[in-house]
This record gives structure tokens, sequence and C-alpha cells, in this order.
């Protein structure tokens, strides 16, 4: 049986979907936790997809304002990324949240930052509810990333 508190954070700081899944668990396996969270989202309002969205660090954020997991996933690389590419994806990230009214998701996946900006420019381009589904999506592939990390 798989607790929620038991795993890594799975979710960041996603409270209206952690707080379904808390009263849930335990989960029989990593899977069934992944399926129940991708339901709960879809049954979620939009007011609260885009609280679960905004949970997430921003891509290139200050080092210290990010989860152990982020740090890692966003492949933080001790001063060798010039300073204005992390100029740029602020100011994309600030773009975009401006145009959406919530944060830019991706699943980093080990792309560098250089190549998460031409991304960033093109789901600028997307609409508010194309962009709210594709963040959600994000969400769920870095969770099951997460988990399969941990051996879950």
């Amino acid at each position: 049986m798989r607790q929620l508190s038991r795993q890594l954070n799975l979710f960041e700081h996603a409270g209206p979907l952690l707080e379904r899944l808390r009263a849930e668990e335990p989960f029989p396996s990593g899977a069934a936790l992944l399926a129940r969270a991708r339901a709960i989202l879809d049954e979620l309002s939009e007011a609260e997809q885009v609280a679960v969205i905004n949970a997430h660090p921003r891509i290139g954020e200050h080092p210290d304002q990010v989860s152990a997991a982020s740090f890692k996933e966003q492949a933080y690389d001790q001063g060798t990324t010039p300073p204005e590419l992390f100029l740029r994806l602020a100011n994309l990230n600030d773009e975009y949240e401006q145009k959406f009214g919530f944060r830019f998701v991706i699943f980093v996946n080990r792309r560098s930052k250089e190549a998460i900006v031409p991304i960033l420019e093109a789901r600028l381009r997307g609409t508010r509810d194309e962009e709210r589904r594709t963040a959600l999506r994000e969400i769920l592939a870095i969770a099951d990333a997460r988990l399969r990390e941990a051996g879950g």
C-alpha cells in the first residue's frame, strides 16, 4: 500500500489535489495513486486546478526558491547558466503568467534551460484553456517520473 505521506513530494505543495489524495490514502500502488490524481484533477474546479498549477516553481526560479526535487530536475548547474538566460526565462514567465493567470509548467525531463525557452515562447501562442490542460498533463508527467525515480 502506498501512502502519499511516505512518497517524495510528487505534486509539490498542490493543496486541493493533495488534500483529496490524503483523504483517500493508502493506495495499492503508485499507478493507482497517479490514476486517482488524474481523476481528481479532472473533477477540480478551474480555480482549484490553477491552485495546483501555481504550486509548481517557475522554470529558472532562483535555486533557493524551489523544492529539492525541482532543483534536481531543473539541473541547476552552479553558475554555468548565463545570467541573461535566467533574465529571459523570468521575462517569459512574467508574460505567460500575465496572459494566462497561472504559472508555466513543463516536465523538464533533462532539457536545458536553453531548450525550454522556445517551448515557452510557443506555448505563449496557445489559449488559456489549452495551457491549463497542458499544465495539468505536465504535472502528472512530473509526478510519474518522480514516482519511478523513487522506486514506485
